[in-house]
């Protein structure tokens, strides 16, 4: 084995070819975050990092975030919930989600995909908050039970593909916050965040094996990294041999020594000072994975690739969660997405646009008329 730890196996892979098409996909968001449904008024990701690096997170108008937000006092979202649900932990959002989304219709969302021109679609399957959307059989360690009882993951892909597209998944491998949760108002923070211990080590890829197993996804879409990145040659061998034509993408950093040296205070400030430097110069910040089918761009943060698949992302507003403060100027006109689509696919790019339910499944018509023009 070389020292790059199995990753060797993957280098000559080429992505395959129904991706590598310069095309439309539509990300979806929905979850327990779609019942308060707040974050504030913020700008888009690339903007934040420049403007407001070292309280980011605490104002970022990211609404699936919102469960961190509140545990960062004086933050606008920690005041927000103060006022509207007093002292309730975000886990009672549960009962009110698991009602409201029981009014799901898979087919109508796909439908308004289809005719918006997408060819594949990635759900968010578990989000940091740890809540699956799928009745998982692997059990959460810290919170028994942390999964919904309707299979919104068999649903959805059955009628996408019912419709001839594509189906991917979404995991948050990097972040669990039933299993590590500190305020996290930054990026350094946020890598610090990510747990490294065995049992969400194991917890983790069992959850992702498992969505490959029943779900056969065409896309894994991981986020923030991964607990450790030993583990990793031997899940996206597993992987290939399930979904030969699948693809992963390329946010599975997996340095557990560095995440656990960033709990130090003085190294998580001179990593953050680093940060902050390479961003005033306009210098990429993201790393190099190892191995990925194609690197990703969320809201213009990332360099285009050279010789490399690339797929951008963003919503159709400046969340990706549903965030009822939004108002029609934070959201893009049908011919502005048009317009964005044309431009990433022109080169050579995928646009991966994502739209974020409200808790009943419906979605906001700003969103809506956006995608399809009516």
């Amino acid at each position: 084995m070389t020292e790059q730890n199995g990753f060797e196996t993957f280098q000559d892979r080429k992505c395959p070819e129904w991706f590598s098409k310069p095309q439309m996909g539509i990300f979806i968001h929905w979850g327990l975050y779609s019942v308060p449904a707040w974050a504030p008024h913020g700008q888009p990701l690339d903007v934040m990092l420049r403007e407001n690096y070292d309280n980011g997170c605490a104002v970022q108008p990211y609404a699936e975030w919102y469960a961190n937000a509140i545990t960062i006092p004086g933050s606008p979202s920690a005041i927000h919930h103060k006022a509207h649900y007093d002292d309730a932990p975000y886990t009672d959002f549960r009962t009110a989600f698991d009602d409201a989304a029981q009014a799901f219709d898979a087919d109508n969302w796909v439908d308004i995909f289809a005719e918006a021109g997408a060819q594949y679609i990635v759900f968010v399957t578990k989000h940091h908050d740890g809540y699956c959307l799928w009745p998982t059989e692997v059990e959460n360690p810290h919170r028994p039970g942390w999964h919904s009882k309707r299979d919104f993951v068999g649903e959805l892909a059955a009628a996408t593909r019912k419709r001839g597209l594509k189906f991917g998944v979404y995991y948050s491998g990097g972040l669990d916050w039933t299993f590590r949760q500190e305020p996290i108002h930054n990026l350094g923070e946020m890598l610090a965040c990510i747990p490294t211990d065995d049992d969400y080590r194991s917890y983790a890829a069992a959850q992702v094996r498992e969505l490959i197993a029943r779900y056969h996804p065409s896309v894994i879409w991981n986020d923030i990294g991964w607990p450790n990145r030993e583990d990793l040659p031997s899940l996206f061998a597993d992987y290939y041999a399930a979904v030969p034509d699948g693809v992963i993408n390329d946010r599975w950093l997996g340095e557990s020594a560095m995440f656990e040296g960033l709990r130090n205070v003085d190294i998580l400030a001179q990593f953050n000072a680093r940060m902050k430097a390479s961003i005033s110069r306009g210098e990429s910040i993201m790393s190099t994975p190892l191995h990925a089918d194609y690197r990703t761009i969320e809201y213009g943060l990332g360099e285009l690739p050279k010789g490399k698949k690339w797929e951008a992302c963003r919503g159709v507003g400046l969340s990706f969660g549903h965030n009822q403060n939004e108002d029609e100027s934070n959201y893009l006109k049908h011919e502005q997405l048009s317009a964005l689509r044309d431009t990433v696919l022109a080169e050579g790019g995928n646009l991966l646009i994502n739209v974020g339910p409200m808790a009943d499944g419906s979605i906001p018509e700003e969103q809506r008329r956006a995608l399809i023009g009516r």
